[in-house]
């Protein structure tokens, strides 16, 4: 037991452990193995490029995403780093590395809904439609304000694994999710007796970022670096494409119908106007 807090404190001081300064990054979500896998081979290629000495170690403690944010903007030296959704609030409370690690993708959304429902999904085309169902969504998420904002009525839930149960018992009608999370969860207990709608694509303008707590500016600087020269040599984009083609591909998402909403959660300093960073169907 004594061991942690030692490694958490070499990791708030850089080349303090040999040659290279240990980062604590947040436990894999459970069910989402693939996507953290693409996250850490994405920090991996970003210190590589920038030629910096970071290793990367993950937390021993698992942690909501509120909690996250909070171990981040407060310092506590239990996290060095962490991926989310950018907010104009959390980009306030920590520093973002201004490269999306998706490429938007989480902004691109496909549903769980009830296997009966399937065919009245099919006939959905406006915005206005969806507006007759409910979604569930989780009490402390972006993507619940977003859904609102745009009329859409939204039921939270305060536990990611209690939105399944919502949607099995009609509580609610769709859980959103991001295309790289739905896979996983079909496969698992989560989701029986639920289906992937195939029809709908959601989507509106977000990114993930790298987000940095706010006593380590060099880390952030270092990531930033590493980043761009990944977008600049293509090593990013075919990581990504190495990653998420197939899922791509297989959710047919330029053959759904699209249905656009507004973000307006979306920090001014979003580098839309940089074509390289962004995925186009």
């Amino acid at each position: 037991m004594q061991r942690r807090p030692v490694l958490l404190l070499l990791a708030a001081t850089p080349g303090a452990w040999g040659a290279r300064a240990p980062l604590v990054f947040p436990m894999r979500d459970p069910g989402r193995d693939a996507h953290w896998r693409y996250l850490l081979a994405l920090m991996n290629l970003a210190v590589e490029r920038a030629g910096a000495d970071y290793e990367f170690l993950e937390s021993q403690e698992a942690m909501t995403q509120a909690r996250v944010i909070r171990e981040l903007s407060g310092r506590t030296g239990r996290l060095d780093l962490a991926w989310t959704m950018t907010s104009i609030e959390r980009e306030q409370q920590m520093i973002p590395v201004r490269i999306p690690v998706d490429r938007g993708l989480i902004g691109h959304r496909i549903a769980f809904v009830r296997r009966e429902h399937v065919e009245r999904w099919a006939e959905l085309r406006t915005l206005d439609q969806l507006k007759r169902y409910t979604a569930g969504q989780g009490a402390d998420w972006p993507d619940t304000e977003i859904l609102r904002d745009n009329g859409l009525p939204v039921h939270t839930g305060s536990r990611y694994e209690v939105l399944f149960d919502m949607l099995r018992k009609g509580r609610v009608d769709y859980f959103p999710r991001a295309v790289f999370e739905v896979d996983d969860e079909a496969a698992g207990a989560l989701a029986q007796d639920l289906v992937i709608e195939p029809h709908v694509l959601l989507r509106y303008p977000t990114a993930s970022y790298l987000f940095v707590r706010p006593d380590r500016p060099q880390l952030a600087a270092d990531l930033e670096r590493g980043l761009e020269a990944a977008v600049a040599d293509g090593s990013l984009q075919k990581l990504f494409q190495r990653h998420f083609g197939d899922l791509i591909s297989r959710h047919r998402l330029n053959q759904r119908v699209l249905l656009n909403l507004h973000n307006p959660l979306l920090p001014p300093a979003t580098p839309l106007n940089r074509p390289a960073l962004w995925l186009v169907l």
